[in-house]
């Protein structure tokens, strides 16, 4: 998901609610893209899709090439409809098809808990309407518990609105540049963090990231490892960082035209290229199978001081 206005079909989830298979979709080489479901509980969850999932057609159309908005409101409709969708996934020998009904989407784009080893971790899971001040509610909560750390979860977080990021960066940061607007010409236009409500800027972080963490979420995230403030362990980010305008033409189609890109506060170029973790934790399918999570279990022994599981790796110095 891009950074987007308020006018664009695919924002309706951005308000918390919405009819549809609840998934973020995003494009890649023309074809639509699932980032993972909004939740556990969604259509999308329960027909298995995954992360990396391409969609190929939607209700037999062929959707290569075919704007992004106008996929998502295919694929989008009311609660209790079918819809069929063509699915191209890495390790499979051939495409399949898999048909999901639809169901109204209620997600809460915050949720939190104090774990048993004193660490608070917090999943933002999307930059919406309310993201700010759910992260509000769920962080005084923590907070007077007296947490020794924080884990921030953004993985498969799509992105949403810029103000959400910076006012979740507010909430980590006391001050500072959240991102930088490149345009053409290469004019950098700072943007600040936005501070107000709940405040954790002391406590020890880390941030998970992984393909699906795009946008906005990345972002929060370069912010975040720019500044020193926390670093982030898992895997390569999606790398969604362009700022396009969106033009419609005579015979019902429309034209993107990229005019800037988003930066990290050290100028880290996002689009194409994502953030690299500090510290590297893949997880694989089998993991997924088996409900195991080597990142989060990588950002719990970093906190406390303990041995990295061995899947953890430092990456190797760029170039």
């Amino acid at each position: 998901m891009c950074i987007r206005d308020r006018t664009n079909v695919a924002n309706t989830r951005l308000q918390g609610n919405y009819e549809g298979i609840g998934a973020y979709i995003d494009q890649e080489n023309g074809f639509p893209v699932i980032l993972g479901p909004v939740a556990d509980d969604t259509p999308a969850a329960r027909a298995g899709l995954r992360r990396g999932d391409i969609v190929l057609a939607v209700d037999g159309v062929d959707v290569e090439g075919m704007p992004l908005e106008e996929v998502i409101g295919m694929i989008k409709g009311p609660a209790g409809t079918d819809v069929t969708l063509k699915i191209l996934r890495q390790g499979e020998a051939a495409p399949f098809e898999v048909t999901i009904t639809r169901a109204r989407i209620e997600v809460a784009s915050v949720t939190g808990e104090m774990r048993a080893d004193g660490l608070a971790y917090v999943r933002v899971s999307i930059f919406g309407d309310h993201t700010a001040e759910e992260l509000d509610g769920v962080l005084d909560g923590l907070l007077a518990q007296k947490p020794r750390g924080l884990i921030l979860d953004l993985r498969g977080n799509g992105g949403g609105y810029l103000l959400a990021a910076q006012e979740v960066l507010g909430r980590f940061m006391r001050s500072g540049v959240a991102t930088y607007r490149a345009d053409r010409e290469g004019n950098r236009t700072p943007l600040g963090v936005v501070g107000g409500g709940a405040r954790a800027f002391d406590l020890p972080m880390v941030v998970l990231v992984d393909g699906g963490s795009a946008s906005a979420s990345e972002i929060v995230a370069g912010a975040l490892q720019d500044s020193g403030r926390a670093i982030l362990i898992g895997e390569q980010t999606f790398g969604k960082g362009s700022i396009q305008n969106v033009f419609g033409l005579a015979d019902g189609s429309s034209l993107r035209v990229t005019v800037a890109h988003w930066l990290t506060p050290n100028g880290q170029q996002i689009q194409g290229h994502g953030l690299t973790p500090d510290i590297v934790a893949p997880r694989t399918p089998e993991d997924y199978a088996a409900e195991r999570d080597p990142q989060l279990d990588t950002a719990v022994a970093y906190l406390l001081g303990q041995p990295l599981p061995a899947v953890a790796a430092t990456p190797t110095p760029k170039p």
